[in-house]
């Protein structure tokens, strides 16, 4: 198993401490919000940095097929996005929220985010996770067996080449001879590593090579204690210091017009439902409280209105601080 190598993680585009970052869909159907074609989400993009945002992200699927539902709803290839965001910002950071390990090569997703954060100037960070959706694995050709073991092979490779640039892994599913990753962008050994998982094997590989950890969607801070024990479980279970360990959280934010992001009987119950601003601006200070370093919000509704909307809010916090 590689050895961990922890990095002083100092963010070019970092604006406050407690950062805060915007999904953007990207793609068709209901989960999308009407945010489908790519002009949609170059103006979500450049809203969000006019407006005070420190990140900007999108999802790293196929396609969603769920049972007793029809529509298939289908996603643009996320790194093909992030390339495109890369050159039409010049502020946030970027970052797929999360890269499916089983979508790619390890090794060629630190290709992919070495290329990206050159085009970029150093603004990627590359949060990964295992995958979850059998659909879409099936329907690309992906294999869906042994996900965490695969997570745990890849995050490998991806660290030993995003930290030394060269790898001779050999494990059950990837086989590197003389690995290596050329050209590299303007931080060589240095691109943040985020691992996106809740579950106990995938925490544990976390907290022995990443540089931060997130958790999917969650509407409350109330649920971040017990989240927080399990990421600080891990990490004393491989001995490091929890401290060193950047947190950060999806979160679904409901604006005052809120009316739910999915349709009957996909009522999500992590939503927390329209909420005033104040209310929102409370939450966000919790969520700082209960010792996240970041948070990506996905506000309803998803508009160009909105993102002005929580822009203001985010005015709001800085006054706070």
């Amino acid at each position: 198993m590689a050895q961990r190598i922890l990095l002083e993680w100092t963010p070019v585009a970092a604006q406050r401490p407690f950062k805060i970052g915007l999904n953007i869909p990207n793609g068709t159907g209901y989960m999308a919000q009407g945010i489908e074609r790519w002009d949609q989400l170059l103006a979500c993009a450049r809203l969000a940095e006019d407006v005070g945002f420190d990140s900007v992200w999108v999802a790293d699927h196929m396609l969603f097929r769920f049972p007793n539902e029809t529509e298939t709803q289908s996603r643009w290839e996320c790194w093909s996005v992030l390339s495109g965001l890369a050159m039409a910002t010049q502020r946030v950071e970027i970052g797929p929220l999360v890269s499916c390990m089983g979508f790619r090569n390890p090794a060629h997703l630190a290709k992919l985010a070495h290329t990206v954060d050159e085009m970029s100037n150093g603004r990627l960070v590359l949060a990964v996770g295992a995958g979850w959706h059998e659909p879409e694995f099936t329907s690309h050709g992906f294999p869906f067996d042994h996900r965490a073991s695969r997570f745990e092979e890849g995050m490998t490779v991806l660290h030993e080449l995003l930290r030394t640039g060269k790898s001779n892994f050999s494990g059950e599913y990837f086989h590197l001879i003389d690995g290596e990753v050329a050209p590299v962008g303007p931080r060589p050994t240095s691109i943040p590593i985020i691992g996106g998982t809740n579950g106990p094997r995938l925490l544990r590989i976390t907290a022995q090579l990443a540089d931060g950890w997130n958790t999917d969607w969650i509407g409350s801070p109330d649920v971040v204690p017990a989240l927080r024990a399990a990421v600080d479980a891990a990490c004393a279970e491989v001995g490091r210091d929890p401290a060193t360990l950047r947190r950060s959280a999806c979160v679904y934010i409901d604006l005052p017009t809120a009316k739910g992001r999915f349709p009957l009987p996909r009522v999500d119950e992590r939503q927390p439902g329209p909420q005033s601003h104040q209310q929102i601006i409370e939450n966000i200070h919790r969520y700082k409280e209960e010792g996240l370093d970041e948070i990506m919000l996905w506000p309803d509704p998803f508009t160009l209105e909105s993102i002005e909307e929580v822009g203001m809010l985010l005015q709001q916090l800085d006054r706070d601080e």
